[in-house]
């Protein structure tokens, strides 16, 4: 057995994964393994670049791009982090994190699409509702985003949301900022019963409703809010899941290279529930990429969205309830000591040979278009020796 990754293994057994399966597997899954399977391996293409400081040439295969793709999600989180904790507020935040049963969860896997919208609509109007309550917040303008997860721990389909929540929210004529308590947002029980009943009304619009065991709408489902302070905790701990696939690189620590994918066994390294600790976890290729393909997301399907005063739509300037805020919790000389623009984490590629920014010159389709590309300004400005590259 040889360590191998997630990339390898796709490429080795994907074309009899399709072959076998492919027939009653949904476009969007084909699609997915044929860009990943076809990443930097030229088949897409290539692209040429030249190092800024030594001019050395270096030619390596286009990337995909497809969200599903462990070799493209990787530089992304951080800019991602950047955004999102510039946008933070001067207040206290909490995580809510909705679940729902299994019988629940094997129709939003036949129905993804709609199942996940259907999801990120009760819960986001359930707490909307609660917390235009005077018992709670008194708000008609919370703010929060949610992030839809598809696994578990175990790296096997558990679809749930993570909502960062501000705690307060803006009163009727967008004035003043009312907070919640630090430790409190709304009530558990009352949030679960009424996210259920919603769930119930979006699955029955959507046609879903029939398809669900009436034992599972009675059971105990799961809720969690947690304070979680000024939230850049928590920003930190999503912002490795948003732009990460299900298994990641190198979660695979063995693999038996076997010809016959139903031979062909991996040892993937899980999180069991209820514990910290790293496991292996042996299974066969087409297990794995089974477990793989059902975190594929519907094509443009927003797994991200924001809500309340947090929305792109809202009218209110962002500006303004970042003052209101910091006025109601007595942070204002701290913003005014803190406020300065937050530039986007920009990942750039290394030189192999000097450890120089390589810039981007030409770009090779399968087609034999090429495309030249001008390097930045400050490049040409400077004379370096990507200019003697340049045709």
């Amino acid at each position: 057995m040889d360590s191998a990754t997630v990339s390898q293994v796709l490429r080795r057994y994907a074309p009899q994964y399709l072959e076998r399966f492919g027939d009653d597997m949904p476009l969007q899954q084909k699609k997915v393994l044929q860009a990943v399977t076809a990443c930097r391996t030229g088949l897409l293409g290539v692209v040429r670049y030249a190092c800024a400081q030594c001019g050395k040439s270096h030619v390596m295969g286009r990337s995909c791009g497809n969200r599903h793709c462990v070799l493209c999600q990787a530089d992304k989180s951080k800019a991602w982090l950047a955004k999102q904790e510039a946008k933070l507020l001067p207040c206290h935040y909490f995580l809510i994190t909705f679940t729902v049963p299994p019988g629940v969860q094997r129709v939003m896997r036949s129905h993804p699409r709609d199942g996940y919208n259907a999801l990120f609509k009760a819960s986001s109007d359930a707490l909307k509702t609660l917390a235009t309550s005077e018992r709670h917040i008194g708000t008609k303008q919370p703010g929060f985003f949610g992030v839809l997860h598809t696994w578990g721990r175990d790296v096997n389909y558990h679809p749930h949301l993570h909502y960062v929540v501000a705690g307060g929210g803006l009163n009727d004529d967008a004035t003043a900022w009312k907070p919640s308590r630090p430790n409190y947002y709304v009530p558990d029980k009352p949030l679960v019963i009424l996210f259920k009943a919603k769930l119930q009304e979006e699955f029955k619009a959507q046609g879903l409703y029939d398809e669900v065991d009436p034992s599972e709408w009675d059971r105990q489902w799961i809720l969690k809010c947690k304070a979680v302070g000024d939230g850049r905790g928590t920003l930190k701990y999503l912002a490795a899941y948003v732009f990460r696939v299900a298994v990641t690189e190198n979660r695979i620590t063995k693999c038996d290279w076997h010809p016959d994918i139903d031979q062909a066994k991996v040892t993937l390294m899980v999180k069991r529930s209820g514990t910290e600790k790293y496991r292996p976890m042996p299974l066969g290729v087409t297990a794995f990429i089974r477990r793989y393909l059902q975190h594929v997301l519907p094509s443009g399907f927003q797994k991200v969205r924001h809500y309340g005063f947090l929305n792109g739509n809202c009218a209110i300037p962002f500006l303004l309830i970042l003052w209101l805020v910091a006025i109601a919790n007595e942070r204002v000389m701290e913003l005014c000591r803190t406020d300065v623009i937050v530039a986007p984490w920009v990942p750039s590629l290394k030189c192999q040979a000097c450890g120089g920014v390589l810039i981007c010159q030409e770009i090779l389709l399968p087609n034999g278009m090429r495309f030249n590309v001008r390097p930045p300004p400050e490049i040409r400005a400077r004379g370096s020796p990507v200019q003697e590259g340049l045709t």
